[in-house]
Parts: C-alpha cells; structure tokens; sequence
C-alpha cells in the first residue's frame, strides 16, 4: 500500500486477534502506530513484539473507550507522540453473543458499549484533529451479521449496525475536509476468541455461522488487516461511506 511519509495511526482493541493484525500490517508498512487495549499487560505485550527491525515500540494505552475521557486521552497521546493523527481504526469491540432473551441489562449494556460508544468517542476526538490536518482515515469495525441476521447476534447487529449507520453519516460530512470514513464487516473470524468457543452451544453457533459462507471456511486476521490496510491507505482517497464485506461470500451483491 501507499502511505504519505510518517503517517500515524490509532488502532484500538489492538492487543490480539484482528486489532493485532491490523496493527502488526501498518507497523510493516512504516506507519507509527499508538495502540490501545484494555488489558495493560497484553497490549505492551503487543507493542514490544511490534518493536521488531529496529522499528521503535508502538504506543501502549489502557482504557475504556466507551468512556468520553478515554477516547479523548487516547487521540491526545497520539499528538503528543507524532504531532498528527492520520488514521484511526475503530476495532475495539466485542459483546455477549447469546440467545436475545437470555441477556440482562449488564450484557446489553456491555454490548453497545463496546461496539457503539466506543467507535463513537474515539471519532469524536479524532475528527477535530483530522480536519484541521485537512486529511484522515477512520476505518471503523462492522459485522456481516448484521446483513445476514445471524443466530444469536440481535443485540451485538444493533450495535454494529450503528457503527455502519455512523460511517455513512460521518462519510458525507467530512469528505470535504480530506476525511475519509469506511467500515470493514468481516463475517466468521479466527481469532481467539473463535477458537475458545467449545461448548456445545457455542460450537453449533459456530456451524451456522460457518454454513452461511460459501468458501466454506472461517476467514483470517490477516485477510481482514489487508482490507483494513488499503481503506486506511492514500490510495484509498476516492472510497468512503462504505461498509466492505470481508465475508467469504457469505452475502453477495
């Protein structure tokens, strides 16, 4: 991919599984990234195995994103280290996938939190930064489940789609200011948290959500990070308002 010199980047959920990933692809490109995580010792973890030939550590925050102040500490560490913030990737997120009348008002709550609130604030506290730059690229995290109404994901396709709905709005309003807002949907992912599932419940929810895609497979971190690379790109400066399908072909146009 093609990138501007020193472009920087905020990836969030970034300690395992597609935020790794995605952090792991701009760390090779060049791009200093700050990351973030909830666990402190996972994500410098993460950070000092992205220090790798002779490129310096990434950035290591801690917090809770669904928290305003945390969104906003996290951008403003971004500028402190690289005086710019090129790009964010909305990837933090996660929630209590489970049979809709069995959640309770923590687990809804937890939910959208994860996948809404904080795709919501840390673009709040990104876009001031980007359009006084005249250039960004925000690349939020969405879920094919939300086109294919998968089993057991009513509560977490609420959430997402929200996200998607934010990446359409978001996209118009600041195309002029050289932003651009796009959302990747990755269908069945492995990751660890995939390949922790293993009761039986959980295993048939992983059977269905596997026989909707035609390649017969789940997909891969490193097939999401590419797409995540490219919209996150300067090659990428025409494609925006978009949610992109990394799905298998799960669902086709």
């Amino acid at each position: 991919m093609r990138y501007g010199a020193e472009r920087t980047a905020i990836v969030t959920g970034a300690a395992v599984g597609i935020g790794k990933a995605i952090a792991a692809r701009f760390a090779d490109e060049g791009v200093r990234l700050v990351i973030a995580d909830l666990d402190a010792e996972l994500v410098e973890k993460t950070a000092a195995g992205l220090a790798r030939g002779g490129r310096p550590a990434p950035v290591a925050r801690t917090g809770d994103l669904s928290e305003r102040a945390n969104a906003d500490a996290l951008v403003a560490a971004c500028q402190e280290a690289y005086g710019r913030v090129d790009i964010l990737v909305n990837n933090a997120g996660g929630g209590v996938v489970r049979p809709t009348l069995t959640h309770t008002e923590e687990t809804l709550r937890a939910t959208v939190d994860r996948n809404l609130w904080t795709t919501i604030y840390c673009s709040l506290a990104a876009l001031p930064v980007m359009k006084a730059q005249g250039y960004g690229r925000i690349v939020n995290m969405g879920a094919e489940s939300v086109r294919n109404g998968l089993y057991w994901h009513a509560v977490y396709n609420a959430a997402k789609g929200g996200v998607h709905g934010l990446t359409t709005g978001l996209a118009r309003e600041f195309i002029g200011d050289g932003i651009t807002v796009n959302t990747v949907a990755p269908s069945a992912i492995r990751t660890e948290a995939y390949d922790a599932f293993n009761r039986p419940e959980e295993l048939a929810m992983i059977k269905k959500m596997v026989d909707l895609i035609p390649a017969g497979r789940a997909g891969t971190v490193d097939e999401v990070a590419s797409m995540v690379a490219y919209l996150a790109s300067d090659e990428a400066g025409y494609v925006t308002g978009q949610v992109v399908s990394v799905n298998g072909g799960s669902s086709m146009l």
